[in-house]
């Protein structure tokens, strides 16, 4: 599929793209001309983001670009400052969360490639097992619809929940439940909370990068998502399709995929991070739309 006709096929039916859903965004500057050799993006303010783009600025720089980061907190602002010309491309989101956002805010805002993966899991400060979950058990989930549903999946597959037939991962929710024989109750905060919640909880959901930051590990998770499972939640560049086609696009690429990231991904928290690099997101729109 061509890249200028991701979304007019994914998000067909959910409405024509708004521009003005992207308006008042706030964020300075706007998107460099075409032809020049500048590139501005958005990044989240966390390691994963960070330090790839600091090593693709030195990179680009090397070869005649500029790239200009920008570094936020805010998990809405990155899509609409591209939407609306404010940014080039952003670094902050897995497949599964762009793909809810364009269809909520009826944007095209499309994935460029794919840099690492999130994948995630239920952790326990206090019990070795599911099956050892008491009565009652208070279980975090992450507010956010695209990864609430992530761990009742889990617990559905461990055969300790019901949950409504034919409902994809990120439109899984509490509302879903059909049956809950153990009582258990969610606690739903924000994803970058999730880890400071885990020792006043019976267990929870975390993305791997959080478990690995308080010294968990995919080994010592009660469950664990499947390689399959996984796809939505690889962290993408995004873009618009018209920058999807240019120059600055490819050199991006080249530079969030090089080997200098390779090796900075291998080091962090002893390569907990998967790099799907072989792996182009819009040859995957399926596992993404399923989800």
């Amino acid at each position: 599929m061509e890249r200028r006709n991701f979304l007019k096929l994914a998000l067909a039916g959910a409405g024509a793209a708004s521009v003005a859903a992207a308006t008042g965004c706030g964020l300075t500057g706007g998107a460099s001309a075409a032809n020049d050799k500048t590139i501005k993006i958005i990044v989240t303010e966390s390691a994963p983001y960070q330090e790839p783009t600091k090593i693709a600025v030195e990179l680009l720089k090397a070869k005649g670009w500029t790239l200009e980061p920008t570094y936020v907190t805010d998990i809405v602002q990155p899509n609409l400052a591209v939407s609306n010309g404010e940014f080039d491309a952003n670094y902050f989101q897995h497949g599964a969360y762009l793909q809810q956002f364009n269809v909520d805010q009826k944007l095209e805002v499309q994935p460029l490639f794919y840099v690492y993966g999130s994948p995630g899991g239920i952790w326990s400060d206090r019990y070795s097992s599911l099956q050892e979950l008491p009565d009652g058990a208070r279980i975090a989930l992450p507010v956010d619809p695209s990864n609430n549903g992530r761990a009742l999946l889990l617990l559905r597959d461990a055969g300790l929940l019901e949950l409504k037939d034919g409902v994809g991962v990120i439109h899984t929710s509490q509302e879903t439940i059909t049956a809950n024989p153990k009582n258990f109750s969610f606690v739903e905060v924000d994803q970058q909370s999730l880890s400071k919640t885990l020792p006043d909880v019976d267990a929870g959901f975390l993305f791997v990068r959080l478990a690995a930051e308080i010294g968990h590990t995919p080994e010592d998770a009660l469950a664990f998502e499947k390689e399959a499972d996984q796809i939505p939640f690889r962290c993408v560049v995004a873009a618009t399709a018209e920058f999807a086609e240019s120059e600055k696009a490819a050199a991006l690429k080249e530079a969030y995929q090089s080997p200098e990231v390779k090796e900075w991904f291998a080091g962090y928290m002893d390569g907990v991070l998967p790099t799907p690099w072989d792996a182009d997101p819009l040859e995957e729109l399926d596992s993404w739309w399923q989800a």
